[in-house]
């Protein structure tokens, strides 16, 4: 608040008035920050926004264990390891991954930013034109740190703790301002060491029943890594109010792992090509280094008439280096391979885009902008089996590229006080490059995407909302999607076969509607619905077959279309203080959501054709309790994924495990500026299920695997200077 004093007295002197300044006036400036749910219920997209204070709550290690009890949010893999991270059930590729409103280069893993390093996370459920619509499941964007206090410097020292392997993470935020020039330094450096143990059953059965092998094989890894994350924000408003600002990323880890394996057979197959005894032990060492360097530029220019133009650009470079060799001995000790794998990528990248934003008269406002994005791989894979190529092209250059270019115009009018819409249209053209030593493949495609929101208000029910939304999204293959160089499996079978792509490959296109009623509580609370419901033509498959590679036969891996898709569900949520509704009870937040998907693939003959690694539900369910009369709040959260099944193919099908999950935090707050949190994730370290089956040629190939998963405890020393 400011308070400006003007006193004007009027006295007559020898006939004359003088003015004397004697009057009191008060002028009232508010500059109050919106919370997350204003900026959720201020948005006609609907989103999701989670803060600073949900960032630090429960002292998580990474950003997708936070991102998993959202609603709608599940993780791939096993918990306590990460995995992608997917809305509304759908599988890998289906969400957009954004960081600062801007695709981030190849080779970034959500699962290795610290959260300390992010301002906050946007969860938008449907597609607006200023982002890319390759946004089928929805976009989450990740905003780096951006607000500057320069009286405080943030130092958070963690240790965690799995299997007696300590893991530090030292993070540091020093913002600062010399005059019209901000600046905030961040940065984290971190050390892990994980120890994992697996167990693969194979069962190999005939149509009339007899069982032709059986083959168990137990896998014991260890892995060690570091690595350091700098984010530095630099930020100037010039003389005529304009701002620039520059935003350098960089991403940097080194790791190394040492894995042994045991395989026995029942009967012992020789091998059908090299007449060789069978693999009964394995050791195996690999070393990878990858760095990631991005820099963005941003300029903002305000016009007299409150109009704006935005101009960004963005450069970016990676690199990925890593090298492994495997051993395979038979059951008397004989070596039987030297198989050796070195890579060598290389990726840069180049992007720059525009937003003109103007109001029209006092209810609308209208933006267009353009993006262009160009990044480009180069690579050379070289595999040796025993000295020899594993597969024809080991040990050529790859080269590979993408261009994309989009152009979009939207608008926001507030039609009454009631109704709010939203209309924007993006149109996107990718063009794909791909050259081998001896082919080359070029492909283009475009995509016009239209979408529509809107919001109703609903009288005389506080601040009460419905959305819906008419959008169209898509998905565009993955580079390695369409580029055509195998991944190799060291024991490749039907179960664990090589990966490649496919240069034909065409882009999934998605209609989609959502409606949402969000009721706003008095405290700061929330109790939502949302149902949706998502047509997918050209949906992408992987299929399995064995193929010819050289003068040998292998199981692959590889994308196809296959036709279409429907994909729908419904997803709950209750964000509230207990007291508002019993005031008698001590201070708990609740915070729990469920979430129910069906879908359904014209083209695999049912039970279970759902999409690729889509669960049939999903729960959350955390509580935060302030202690009374003491500075220390006590909470938990508890994550749920039934087991579920997926019929990739009317010859395949895909099991995945339950995943339970409980996560304990406690957090003292010593002072204002001083916090220690002590928290343990993955509690109950259920094992972890899988398993493929396959027929083909009269013969089912069934695998199932069993991975333990350990728990994880957290001390966060968190001080502000």
């Amino acid at each position: 608040m400011q308070n400006n004093t003007v006193n004007t007295k009027l006295e007559k002197n020898d006939g004359k008035e003088t003015q004397n300044v004697n009057q009191l006036q008060k002028v009232t400036v508010n500059g109050n920050k919106q919370s997350d749910l204003d900026l959720r219920r201020n948005s006609i997209a609907g989103k999701i926004v989670v803060g600073r204070e949900e960032l630090d709550r429960d002292g998580d290690f990474t950003v997708g264990e936070i991102l998993k009890r959202l609603p709608g949010v599940t993780t791939g893999g096993r918990p306590g390891r990460g995995g992608d991270v997917r809305m509304r059930g759908m599988g890998g590729g289906y969400t957009q991954i954004l960081v600062n409103g801007e695709r981030p280069p190849r080779g970034f893993s959500m699962e290795s930013l610290s959260p300390d390093q992010v301002e906050r996370i946007e969860v938008m459920r449907g597609p607006v034109a200023e982002f890319s619509t390759q946004a089928i499941a929805g976009t989450i964007n990740i905003i780096l740190r951006e607000e500057f206090h320069p009286k405080d410097i943030d130092v958070k020292l963690a240790l965690g703790l799995e299997q007696g392997r300590v893991a530090p993470n030292l993070s540091v935020t020093y913002p600062g301002q010399i005059g019209d020039f901000n600046y905030v330094f961040s940065g984290s450096v971190f050390r892990n060491g994980q120890r994992d143990y697996s167990n693969a059953l194979r069962v190999e059965q005939s149509d009339d029943g007899i069982i032709q092998l059986v083959q168990d094989q137990i896998d014991q890894t260890k892995r060690q890594s570091t690595g350091i994350h700098l984010t530095p924000r630099l930020s100037y408003k010039l003389e005529n109010g304009d701002n620039l600002t520059v935003q350098p990323f960089l991403m940097s880890s080194r790791s190394q792992s040492n894995s042994h394996s045991q395989i026995s057979q029942t009967p012992e197959l020789l091998d059908p090509i090299t007449l060789r005894a069978p693999v009964a032990l394995a050791n195996s060492q690999s070393h990878s280094d990858s760095t990631m360097m991005r820099l963005n530029a941003n300029y903002q220019h305000r016009f007299e008439d409150t109009s704006k133009l935005t101009l960004r650009a963005g450069v970016s470079s990676g690199r990925a280096d890593s090298d492994s060799l495997r051993t395979q001995f038979a059951k008397n000790g004989e070596q039987l391979n030297l198989i050796s794998d070195v890579n060598n990528t290389r990726d840069t990248g180049l992007s720059f885009g525009g937003k003109y934003t103007t109001p029209i008269g006092d209810k609308q406002n209208l933006a267009a902008g353009w993006d262009m994005e160009r990044s480009q791989r180069e690579q050379k894979r070289v595999s040796l089996d025993n000295g020899k190529p594993q597969f024809t092209e080991s040990g050529d250059n790859l080269e590979a590229s993408t261009r994309r270019l989009a152009a979009y115009i939207q608008t926001e009018i507030d039609l009454s006080t009631q109704w709010s819409g939203y209309a924007g249209i993006r149109w996107e053209g990718i063009q794909t490059h791909s050259s081998k030593a001896n082919y080359v493949v070029d492909n283009s495609t475009s995509v016009i995407s239209p979408i529509v929101h809107a919001v109703y208000r609903i009288p005389d029910f506080g601040k009460d909302q419905i959305r819906m939304s008419l959008t169209n999204s898509y998905r565009a293959p993955a580079l390695n999607d369409v580029i055509a160089v195998p991944a190799i499996s060291p024991l490749n079978g039907p179960t664990r076969p090589d990966r490649s792509g496919n240069p034909d490959l065409k882009p999934e296109l998605s209609r989609g509607i959502d409606i949402a009623y969000e009721h706003y509580l008095k405290s700061a609370g929330i109790m939502s619905v949302n149902l949706f419901v998502k047509e997918i033509d050209d949906l992408i498959r992987r299929r399995t077959e064995l193929v010819k590679t050289g003068n040998d036969y292998r199981w692959l891996n590889s994308p196809i279309n296959i036709g279409r898709a429907i994909a729908k569900g419904v997803e709950l949520e209750a964000k509230f203080q207990l007291q508002e509704f019993f005031p008698q009870v001590p201070a708990i937040d609740v915070r729990t959501n469920y979430s129910r998907f069906w879908s359904s693939v014209d083209d695999v003959k049912g039970p279970n054709n759902r999409l690729d690694q889509q669960p049939s539900q999903t729960a959350n369910f955390g509580l935060d309790y302030r202690v009374s009369g003491l500075p220390l709040t006590l909470g938990g959260n508890w994550n749920w994924t039934p087991a579920y099944v997926n019929q990739i193919s009317d010859t395949q099908l895909l099991s995945i495990g339950i995943k339970r999950q409980v996560d304990v935090y406690a957090l003292w707050k010593f002072s204002p500026n001083f916090k220690i949190r002590l928290a343990a994730n993955n509690l109950q370290a259920n094992d972890y299920l899988s398993g493929n089956s396959l027929t083909i040629n009269n013969v089912n190939y069934l695998q199932n695997n069993r991975s333990r998963t350990f728990t994880v405890f957290n001390l966060r020393l968190e001080l502000k200077i």
